[in-house]
């Protein structure tokens, strides 16, 4: 008898579409090959849902040690391509299986670029070619409601343009990155410089140019002096700092001067101003505004935020996360997403005050996305969270249910102040409605200045006035919220794909730090691309690409037509590197000496004070460590344990605020949250200790140390 196969994308989203479409919500589990898929009845009708894992399938070089420049690809079972990959092998081969006899097919993928590829290389290669006769499901939140309607509603035919937009990305994104990966690699080989891996691309040139031109910025940032005027005054009994006019003093003469002509401390109010301003609410998140915001609060990382966003949604409690819509469309029911919000004791107040309203208006933003609607919160209450995505969920509701408050109020007050025909001015700020500042506590600032009425014509007491020298600071470092709107400004990536751009450059060692500094190979691979390579580095030709490639989902260009541009800029990029190869790799080779010197030295030796703690690699057990330098020399044999691949390791250099030693960044293989670690064992910050601490004994004293790869 036939059945329809539902294909998904995760298992958690195969097990809530099982159960939203099975006439009773019990759907039976079955596995094949240790891979689950779930059988159930929808009115009469069997159906049969299987997961996928992410991407089954990649694309590949079409010849087997092919060398660069690699032009031609095609798409293989992705464990032909990737051994850590092999368990895809079974996942293929299960699909096979469980979709025989399928009379009709459903793509039940997010509906994404990458979700449509997904799809379609299932569908054409595991499914046997059941590409063009598949519908799809589309959805944005993972409810029962919604699911049910998506499948009463399926849509004729997958969305072909969007899975060729998709594959378009895949290919040129593929034929980029090993191209490019590989000539720097084999560049730095060619001139002794060793084997390293490094890589760039098409989005990761020009944003680690932007990181790395901030850099130069810095470290050639020479401060000039500049004065600045201090002052108070008083009023009936009260202290209050006002602000000079000039910001900027350009002499300490002139600085003087007016000091001194502010002798007499009587002032007089030359003018005063009330102004009552309205402050709008913010529109629902995209992800790019959740991430930087999660950033600016929580001080998660991009892809931590996209990580715990996905999670939320596959529990069903907010709808799908990579959206650049700000908007919230009329066919949502408003309504009924508050009021299941406002079951919940935590926003109920702010909930039912919305819904006495009656009219639910947000306010929306100028972000908009074909395939989903701004992020927003489902209100179906989760059983149990850890306190990070807790937050991530509180954050999400709170900003949702805030636009469609009312504008806060707010009253600002002026005063101009004349000391001699000096001009100074004292400033305050009341908050006469709170509005939507109400419903997005506590992530908004709601300070106030109070400051008394004035008159015309009033005196005042000032009571001090003086100058202060001070020095122009340079520009600030990027950070995860900052470089994310840079790359979104410039086009540079996807709401999907920038997280992981900035996770590559930190990984490669290119850039450090929660502030992004460049690390000298960093700024010595993107020297070396601007000078021998400008194409890759290139922001507008990087985004010409992005925006065409973007355009074959709404049938504006053709997937040939990019392509081939696409491979026409690489082949300008590859011709410059055969021109320059030595000269390419002479000079990431001494950068990388200096790179690898740096990030092996942990800090200076608690124990002898003369040498430095650097991470070594014993010979005979292949353990990392650290180990103090001055071994050899005065046979120093401080040693201490550290976590063992796969944990990597970051040196700070940065002493630890309890006990004064060395300590070092650890960041798990899941590239989660990292931590921080003391080498001193009798550290107060180890009282206790860490949860699952992946601290390994390292080689014994006696053991002889060889550098760490």
């Amino acid at each position: 008898m036939g059945f329809t196969l539902i294909l998904s994308e995760k298992r958690e989203t195969a097990e809530r579409i099982a159960k939203a479409l099975d006439d009773e919500g019990k759907p039976e589990q079955y596995y094949e090959k240790g891979i689950p898929y779930y059988e159930c009845a929808n009115r009469g009708q069997m159906l049969r849902v299987v997961p996928a894992v992410g991407h089954l399938y990649t694309i590949a070089p079409s010849e087997r040690g092919a060398k660069i420049p690699i032009l031609d690809v095609e798409w293989v079972p992705a464990y032909r391509f990737n051994r850590r990959l092999t368990y895809t092998k079974t996942w293929i081969e299960a699909i096979q299986k469980i979709s025989e006899d399928a009379s009709d097919f459903v793509s039940a993928t997010d509906y994404d670029v990458e979700g449509e590829v997904i799809g379609y290389t299932v569908l054409h290669f595991a499914c046997g070619g059941k590409e063009k006769e598949a519908k799809r499901m589309v959805f944005s939140t993972l409810t029962k409601t919604d699911l049910q309607q998506a499948f009463r509603n399926l849509s004729p035919t997958i969305d072909f343009k969007l899975a060729e937009a998709g594959e378009t990305r895949h290919i040129v994104d593929f034929l980029w990155g090993i191209n490019i990966s590989r000539a720097l690699t084999l560049s730095l080989s060619k001139v002794g410089g060793g084997f390293s891996k490094l890589s760039s691309g098409r989005v990761q040139g020009p944003t680690l140019g932007f990181i790395a031109e901030r850099e130069k910025e810095i470290k050639s940032f020479v401060p000039s002096p500049f004065w600045r005027i201090s002052a108070t005054m008083s009023v009936d009994g009260q202290t209050y700092r006002v602000e000079y006019s000039t910001q900027r003093i350009s002499t300490m003469k002139e600085a003087q001067e007016i000091v001194s002509r502010c002798a007499s401390k009587e002032g007089t109010v030359k003018e005063y101003s009330s102004r009552i301003s309205e402050e709008l609410p913010p529109p629902p998140f995209n992800l790019e505004n959740l991430q930087s915001e999660s950033y600016r609060l929580f001080r998660n990382s991009p892809s931590q935020t996209l990580r715990m966003a996905e999670t939320l949604y596959l529990g069903a409690m907010i709808s799908y996360p990579r959206t650049s819509s700000e908007k919230l469309p009329p066919a949502l029911d408003l309504e009924d997403i508050i009021t299941a919000i406002a079951r919940s004791p935590k926003y109920g107040e702010l909930a039912n005050e919305l819904l006495r309203n009656r009219l639910l208006r947000p306010r929306e933003g100028r972000g908009e996305d074909p395939a989903h609607p701004a992020i927003y919160p489902t209100g179906i209450r989760p059983e149990s969270l850890g306190t990070r995505q807790a937050k991530l969920l509180d954050l999400v509701t709170r900003r949702f249910l805030s636009s469609f408050a009312p504008s806060a109020k707010i009253e600002n007050k002026r005063v101009m102040l004349d000391l001699n025909r000096e001009i100074f001015y004292l400033t305050g700020r009341r908050i006469l409605n709170h509005g939507w500042l109400k419903f997005y506590h506590p992530y908004v600032r709601t300070e106030e200045t109070t400051i008394p009425s004035f008159e015309e014509g009033q005196k005042v007491v000032f009571k001090d006035v003086s100058y202060v020298e001070m020095l122009t600071a340079p520009p600030p470092r990027y950070n995860a919220g900052s470089i994310l709107r840079k790359m979104e400004e410039y086009g540079l990536g996807t709401k999907a794909t920038r997280a992981g751009i900035i996770d590559t450059l930190s990984f490669r060692h290119y850039i450090s730090g929660e502030y992004f500094e460049a690390t000298n190979l960093g700024l010595a691979v993107h020297d070396t691309l601007s000078k021998f390579c400008p194409v890759l580095v290139s922001v507008d030709f990087t985004r010409s690409l992005e925006n065409k490639m973007e355009a074959i989902w709404t049938g504006q260009a053709e997937k040939k037509e990019v392509i081939s541009e696409a491979i026409a800029g690489l082949s300008s990029i590859m011709t410059d590197f055969n021109k320059n190869e030595y000269a390419i790799g002479e000079s990431l080779s001494i950068a990388l000496r200096a790179s690898n010197s740096k990030m092996r030295t942990i800090g200076s030796c608690p124990i002898c004070k003369k040498g430095n703690l650097q991470i070594v690699r014993s010979k005979r057990t292949g353990k990392i460590f650290a180990g103090c330098s001055n071994y050899e020399e005065d046979n120093c044999r401080a040693t201490y344990p550290l976590p063992q691949p796969p944990y990597r390791i970051w040196t700070t250099r940065k002493l630890c605020r309890k006990c004064g030693w060395p300590t070092i960044t650890v960041v798990s293989p899941g590239r989660g949250r990292p931590w921080n670690l003391c080498l001193n064992p009798n550290c107060p910050t180890k009282e206790g200790g860490r949860k699952n601490q992946p601290l390994e004994i390292s080689s014994s004293q006696s053991d002889k140390r060889s550098s760490a790869e």
